[in-house]
């Protein structure tokens, strides 16, 4: 990519600041143990929307991205 990596913004609503986490997470009522979706989440929405998630007992996990590889560690 020209300009350097990618950036990744927060999912947020209204949230454009550069996400720091990966929440990986699924709906067993309607996902399959092999799909997975993954909401960025900036330092101050990561609690946020892992709460939200959880308290619809989500499994979930949160996974810290590495800004200097441009990837989930």
């Amino acid at each position: 990519m020209i300009g350097g990596p990618e950036r990744h913004t927060c999912s947020r609503a209204d949230c454009r600041l550069e996400a720091t986490a990966a929440i990986e997470w699924r709906n067993p009522r309607i996902h399959t143990g092999d799909r997975v979706k993954v909401w960025l989440a900036c330092d101050d929405h990561v609690g946020v929307l892992r709460d939200f998630l959880a308290a619809r007992a989500f499994p979930l996990e949160v996974k810290r991205l590495d800004a200097s590889a441009d990837r989930v560690r």
